[in-house]
């Protein structure tokens, strides 16, 4: 799992990998009950939603003050994904984004007509309060008059979350969720609930992506990615792409990785990634550049 790829300031930094742990021991213990690599993502991004440390629950705010999420579940098995955008007083995305995948002949459900399928499939609103931590609404505060339009600090709050697993059927799955970037034009949608920010295929793997979300959709990242898998370790796939990214359109971020064998990375171009993995080993997790516990 990862919590985002930013520049994470030393007073979060202990909440961030605490939480990203606790997710990632969320996904595992659904796998070692049997769940599904789907039934693992939901569940670790859905802790990940439920921490207000992250930019899922502790939402950050577009330009007119409000929360806007977005979400993408994919199975590795099927190619089939689900996804919404700019959905609003939702407080777990990523179970809205597989009722979309399961529920409906589409991948992709926006604004209001997410929000009134989520009605109708009984997921319940909530206040948008309840999704604003009060650190998201002081840095706000503080940088709400900040003109539209200026270039993109890529050390910025970007922390999106995410997950990718493999299952004991070699089955992988990714899953991502995000409350965007902070003062976002209303409607703004990131690389986060399209394919090019996360992707699943059991014939090579499962990415998740995080930092800024327009390089992100201008490379295609998580395809990219993959694209390096059969030719390069899972890592070198991930550092290429990243480089790639950097050099074509100055843009820095992360990704999660893990390969149908179970080979797994986590690399990040940012001043810092927190995130976490579970293997037969134990359990990893890393912060800083070169960092792996």
């Amino acid at each position: 799992v990862h919590g985002g790829a930013w520049a994470i300031p030393d007073e979060c930094a202990k909440a961030c990998v605490d939480g990203v742990k606790v997710a990632a021991q969320e996904g595992f213990s659904v796998l070692t009950r049997g769940g599904s690599a789907l039934d693992a993502v939901e569940a670790a991004v859905r802790n990940l939603e439920d921490n207000t440390v992250f930019n899922a629950r502790g939402a950050t705010l577009n330009a007119d003050g409000e929360v806007e999420l977005d979400a993408i579940i994919m199975d590795g098995r099927t190619l089939a994904s689900g996804a919404v955008s700019s959905v609003k007083n939702i407080a777990n995305p990523v179970s809205l984004a597989r009722a979309v995948m399961e529920k409906t002949d589409h991948m992709i459900l926006t604004s209001r007509g997410a929000n009134l399928f989520a009605e109708s499939v009984g997921v319940a609103s909530i206040p948008t309060e309840a999704l604003v931590s009060a650190y998201e609404r002081t840095e706000w505060e503080k940088h709400k008059n900040y003109a539209t339009g200026v270039k993109e600090d890529f050390n910025s709050a970007h922390d999106t979350v995410g997950a990718v697993t493999v299952d004991c059927a070699g089955n992988v799955a990714c899953a991502t969720s995000t409350g965007g970037i902070r003062n976002k034009m209303a409607g703004r949608v990131g690389d986060s609930p399209v394919i090019c920010g996360g992707y699943a295929d059991n014939c090579s793997g499962a990415v998740s992506c995080t930092g800024h979300g327009e390089s992100i959709l201008k490379v295609t990242l998580a395809r990219l990615i993959i694209s390096h898998v059969e030719q390069k370790t899972v890592a070198e796939a991930s550092q290429l792409s990243l480089q790639y990214m950097a050099e074509r359109v100055h843009g820095a971020g992360g990704a999660i990785l893990v390969s149908p064998s179970g080979r797994w990375a986590a690399t990040f171009s940012t001043d810092r990634m927190a995130w976490a993995a579970v293997d037969r080993e134990g359990l990893w997790y890393g912060l800083d550049p070169n960092e792996r516990h």
